[in-house]
């Protein structure tokens, strides 16, 4: 499989113009990532486009991940975006974990502990049962 991470500065139809050259290509296993976008937000790393998900299962038969982590930068926003891309629709979300995230050599500030990990996981339970899905 191949996990295509859209650009920040990609367009929906741009993303979805670099899977089909995979697609094209012959490699039939392409999984979409959301990392979130570049904007004129400064609070943030990124700003994660929610509405991608459902705009890809429009658009293709492709699966499609959100990765809260990259696309805040930001420990405490990724529960809240990880609820949000289940519930919008995600096949599954990407999250970043680090035994020590404040030691962590890079991307710390959006690491989660193994036990905050397993507290989000916890907290998307519901959703995921909510919206017909498993987990």
């Amino acid at each position: 499989p191949v996990m295509l991470k859209r650009g920040m500065m990609a367009t929906i139809n741009e993303w979805m113009g670099c899977a089909e050259y995979i697609l094209n290509e012959g490699n039939p296993n392409v999984i979409l990532c959301e990392r979130g976008i570049r904007t004129f937000e400064q609070i943030t790393r990124n700003t994660v486009d929610i509405s991608a998900a459902p705009i890809i299962h429009m658009l293709s038969h492709l699966p499609v991940i959100v990765d809260p982590s990259h696309g805040t930068g930001t420990r405490s926003l990724v529960e809240p975006l990880a609820k949000a891309a289940i519930a919008a629709g995600a096949d599954g979300v990407m999250i970043e974990v680090h035994p020590h995230p404040d030691e962590a050599l890079c991307d710390g500030t959006q690491s989660l502990s193994p036990e905050e990990f397993k507290d989000v996981m916890m907290g998307i339970k519901p959703i995921v049962a909510a919206v017909n899905r498993r987990l």
